[in-house]
């Protein structure tokens, strides 16, 4: 299977592949496509980067609801 890494990161962190394709300006069947084949360093590291924002925006969601 190609991209594991990005695969677990992006099932680790509790979000799902539609989320990741909408920061990139893609369908989400366009994004699934290409986790069909090593991606490019870049856009392992533009992903990543997508991920930890968006955790970031979904703790403070949830900081923001506990109140």
């Amino acid at each position: 299977m190609n991209n594991i890494v990005v695969r677990k990161l992006i099932k680790d962190s509790g979000l799902h592949y539609w989320q990741i394709a909408e920061k990139l300006g893609m369908a989400d069947t366009t994004f699934s496509k290409k986790l069909r084949h090593e991606l490019t360093d870049e856009l392992k590291t533009a992903i990543s980067e997508i991920v930890k924002d968006l955790v970031i925006e979904k703790a403070d969601v949830c900081s923001k609801t506990e109140r």
